[in-house]
């Protein structure tokens, strides 16, 4: 099995956490999400520690092997421990707008951007993720679900995404940009 299925993902106080045959629920003071383990992984609940294992008695692992199961595990710990800290604490990406001009204000259930195109762009805030905007140049992007909350900021990223040469667009607060040499003749 994976180094990383083998590590236990302790449960903080204040998570409580339910198996029903293969559906796992995470409630926790943020929200609740639910995931849905694969037939071939088994997952222990004992006290406040979750241990992830290969289900031997599955019909995969008896048709093809363990060593086709063993990938899910590793998956499945990651995406467990990913729910647990997101109903525990929540997941947040920031961005900033770098460039003359460039803003964004959340209006509603839209964020307005203003990124120097011959139009605004109106990006629709999705169920679940709440955006933020501190200043004209910084977005907050919010959320109990680690996924959405990168989808969401990824696709705020892509309708200007930064420029080699003078690093103009929208970046991650912690993306370093590596910057071009302008043409020499």
């Amino acid at each position: 099995m994976s180094r990383i299925a083998k590590q236990p993902i302790t449960v903080p106080k204040g998570v409580d956490i339910k198996l029903e045959g293969n559906l796992l629920t995470a409630k926790g003071p943020k929200g609740q999400l639910q995931h849905i383990i694969p037939e071939c992984i088994s997952v222990e609940h004992k006290e406040d520690i979750l241990q992830i294992s290969v289900n031997s008695t599955s019909s995969l692992v008896k048709r093809y092997g363990a060593a086709e199961a063993k990938p899910f595990a590793g998956t499945t710990r990651a995406l467990i421990s990913n729910i647990v800290s997101g109903v525990f604490d929540g997941f947040e990406k920031k961005l900033l707008l770098v460039g003359v001009g460039y803003r964004a204000q959340v209006k509603g259930k839209e964020l307005n951007l203003t990124l120097g195109l011959s139009h605004p762009v109106n990006h629709p805030i999705p169920e679940g993720i709440t955006i933020e905007t501190p200043s004209a140049t910084e977005i907050i992007v919010k959320g109990i679900d680690k996924q959405a909350v990168g989808q969401v900021a990824a696709d705020i990223r892509a309708y200007r995404p930064p420029e080699p040469y003078k690093g103009k667009g929208i970046r991650y607060a912690d993306e370093n940009i590596i910057r071009k040499e302008t043409k020499k003749k």
